[in-house]
């Protein structure tokens, strides 16, 4: 019998959405305090009220903690030294040509990121060691990872991505740091065969979960927002809006 999630509220109140929502940034560094993983679990299950068209509800969620977390993450040590360039994809990450205003973003961010951990533009070495930290889930002692039918179009992918935010703000109201990692899905044939997973389904992403580690700097970066009511200009990198804020400045902009 499928299983039903109660509509009913938490007994518990952390932060508000406006809050959650301000307050969230990927967190790529945690303590070594242990999760509940019973909570994180009811979290789980709770965000499928997420909206969802038709009511497909077609996210497949798998959790890893332990052994079974320890063991995928030999896995991956082995494999992103074995093919660095991960396994075939049936899309791209990025379009191969992006506008100027998505690249000066993109760049932008890689900026932001990499100067806060010390690491060289032009070290690559270095540069994808910390790529290969997404595979053990930057040390969270909680992993999931999202998959959904490979014959699924865009319409269920949206759901999927609303789902995966819902997860997020309630992570982040109960007190948890979180990161979402489209990276994973360069390992999909692997990852689906080690957690034994159907083949008619695909790897989406990965998202890791922990107690952030307020002492790195890779946790107290802002990267920014710009308005999201400004159409990006196919042929400026700078949005086009009379009334648009300054660039990265919109209220809550962090990542």
């Amino acid at each position: 019998m499928v299983g039903r999630v109660s509509a009913g509220p938490s007994e518990t109140r952390g932060k508000t959405v406006s809050e959650a929502v301000a307050a969230w940034r990927s967190v790529r560094a945690f303590d070594d305090r242990a999760v509940d993983a019973a909570a994180i679990r009811d979290i789980l299950r709770r965000a499928a009220r997420a909206p969802s068209g038709g009511n497909l509800q077609p996210w497949v969620v798998e959790t890893v903690e332990g052994e079974r977390l320890a063991a995928l993450k030999a896995l991956m040590r082995r494999l992103s030294v074995e093919r660095p360039e991960g396994e075939a994809m049936a899309y791209d990450f990025y379009p191969r040509e992006l506008k100027p205003a998505y690249l000066q973003r993109r760049r932008r961010n890689g900026e932001i990121l990499y100067d806060a951990l010390g690491i060289d533009r032009e070290d690559k070495a270095a540069r994808t060691a910390w790529i290969n930290e997404n595979f053990q889930f930057f040390g969270a002692p909680y992993g999931v990872l999202l998959f959904i039918e490979r014959s699924f179009g865009p319409s269920q992918w949206l759901d999927l991505g609303i789902y995966l935010q819902t997860v997020l703000l309630l992570l982040t109201e109960a007190g948890y740091g979180a990161c979402p990692q489209a990276d994973w899905a360069m390992f999909d044939r692997s990852v689906s065969g080690f957690l034994g997973m159907p083949p008619d389904l695909t790897l989406v992403c990965g998202v890791a979960i922990g107690f952030t580690d307020t002492t790195r700097p890779e946790n107290r970066i802002r990267t920014e927002r710009d308005d999201p009511l400004a159409r990006p200009d196919g042929d400026s990198a700078e949005p086009s809006s009379a009334a648009r804020p300054p660039r990265g400045l919109l209220p809550g902009a962090i990542s």
